[in-house]
C-alpha cells in the first residue's frame, strides 16, 4: 500500500524543526495533517529566503500538510481546534510547557475525552523539573547535553552543522507514534508521549556518556578523527583533496598496509601492532599514513583505497554534495514554484511512487477546514 496512514487525521500546533520532523514523516506516508499556525505563521517560515523566497527549513518540513491560522484565545477558533481534536487520531504539540494544559487542551484532558487519541508532547526539557520553563532551541541544546564539548576542533567546542537535537527529537517522536498507533490497533487505546530535545540528544550521547563513567576521561575533540580509533581520520592527497579513512579491526588494518601502504610488515613493528598501541602512538601512526596520501592524487588515492578494501569516503563541499551521484531528489511543489530536495531516507521498491503534496502558504485551509469541521 502507497500511502499506509491514509485516513489518519493528525493535528499539529507545531512551530520551528521538531514538531514539524515528525508530522512531515506521517503526511509523507499518506496522514491528513492539519497544521495549526499563529496569525503571523510558524517562525520557521522567517528563517531565510534561499527556497525559491521562501525559508529552507520550511519548505524541507511543511510538504504535504493544510495550513490552518486560529487564536485559541477567540471562543470561535477555539471551538474549531476542538471539533478538529474530536477527529483526531494524533495531536502534536511543542508550545511552551503547561500552554495547552491552560488553554483547555492538556493531554490528560484530552485523553480523557477522547480514550483513541494519541497525544504527543515535544518539550525542551521535559514537562516538570528545574529546567521545564527553559527556553530550548537546537544549539542551546547541544551545549546542555554536552554534545558540542565532544564536537569540533581541539581548539573549542563546536555545533553540529545541521539541528541535530530537533531532528532527532522528531523522528523519535515519529517513531513512538508509530508504535501507538500499533498498539491502538491491538488494544483501541490511545496514548500519551513526551518526548524532550534533551532527552533526545542525552540518549544519543550514551556512548561519550559511558566511556566517561567508565575510564573517568571525557572523548577527545579531534576534528575529523575518532577517539577511541586509529586510524580513522582525513588525509590530503597531493593535489588539495580530503580522504577520511576508517579502519575497523586488524584485518583492516593488514589489508590497507599491504595494498595501500605498500607495507605488509607493518603491524608487526611497534606502535602498529594492534589499535588500543596506534591509539596510543596516534600523531606518529598518523604522520605514517598521511605521509603516504600526500604522494598520491585524489584519484589514485581512490584507485589504491578500493583495492585494499578500505573503507573510506572524500570530505565534500556542499556543491559536491549537490552533484553527488548518490543524492536522490525529490521535487516538491510551493507557493512560489516547485523546489528540488534531498528525497526521504526510507525506499520502498515494492510499491508504486509516493506523490509528494504541496507545501502550504500561511492560512491557505483555513476556511475550508472551518467549513468542514464546524459546518
Amino acid at each position: 500500500m502507497d500511502k499506509p496512514l491514509a485516513g489518519l487525521l493528525v493535528v499539529s500546533m507545531e512551530q520551528a524543526v521538531a514538531a514539524p520532523t515528525c508530522s512531515v514523516k506521517l503526511a509523507d506516508a499518506g496522514a491528513r495533517v492539519i497544521k495549526i499556525e499563529r496569525a503571523e505563521g510558524d517562525f520557521a517560515r522567517g528563517y531565510d529566503r534561499a527556497a525559491a523566497g521562501q525559508s529552507s527549513y520550511f519548505v524541507w518540513l511543511n510538504r504535504g500538510k493544510e495550513s490552518v491560522c486560529l487564536d485559541i484565545k477567540q471562543e470561535g477558533d477555539k471551538a474549531l481546534l476542538a471539533a478538529l481534536l474530536a477527529k483526531a487520531d494524533v495531536f502534536i504539540q511543542n508550545l511552551a510547557p503547561g500552554a495547552m494544559a491552560r488553554a483547555g487542551f492538556g493531554s490528560a484532558a484530552l485523553r480523557q475525552r477522547h480514550p483513541r487519541l494519541i497525544t504527543v508532547d515535544i518539550s525542551g526539557y521535559g514537562e516538570s523539573g528545574d529546567y521545564a520553563a527553559m527556553k530550548a532551541y537546537d544549539l542551546l541544546v547541544q551545549a546542555e547535553s554536552g554534545l558540542a564539548s565532544i564536537t569540533g576542533h581541539p581548539a573549542g567546542p563546536g555545533r553540529v552543522g545541521v539541528s541535530v537535537c530537533d531532528i532527532a527529537t522528531g523522528t523519535m517522536a515519529h517513531a513512538a507514534v508509530l508504535e501507538a498507533l500499533i498498539a491502538r490497533g491491538i488494544s483501541g487505546e490511545g496514548r500519551s508521549i513526551a518526548i524532550s530535545l534533551f532527552d533526545a540528544m542525552a540518549d544519543w550521547m550514551n556512548v561519550p556518556l559511558l566511556y566517561f563513567e567508565g575510564t573517568g576521561k571525557a572523548p577527545q575533540r579531534l576534528g575529523l578523527a575518532h577517539p577511541s580509533i586509529c586510524p580513522y581520520g582525513a588525509f590530503a592527497t597531493a593535489d588539495g583533496a580530503l580522504v577520511l579513512i576508517s579502519i575497523q579491526n586488524e584485518r583492516e588494518w593488514q589489508q590497507f598496509c599491504a595494498a595501500f601502504l605498500g607495507e605488509p610488515d607493518l603491524p608487526q613493528r611497534e606502535g602498529f601492532r594492534s589499535n588500543v598501541e596506534r591509539v596510543a602512538h596516534r600523531a606518529m601512526v598518523d604522520a605514517h599514513v598521511g605521509a603516504v596520501f600526500a604522494t598520491l592524487t585524489r584519484a589514485e588515492c581512490d584507485a589504491r583505497l578500493r583495492a585494499a578494501n578500505t573503507a573510506y569516503g572524500f570530505v565534500n563541499d556542499l556543491p559536491a554534495l549537490a552533484a553527488h551521484p548518490a543524492l536522490r531528489r525529490l521535487s516538491v511543489a510551493t507557493p512560489n514554484g516547485a523546489v528540488a530536495m534531498a528525497a526521504p531516507a526510507a525506499r520502498f521498491p515494492d510499491a508504486p511512487p509516493r506523490d509528494y503534496r504541496p507545501v502550504p502558504g500561511l492560512g491557505q485551509h483555513t476556511e475550508a477546514v472551518r467549513a468542514e469541521f464546524m459546518g
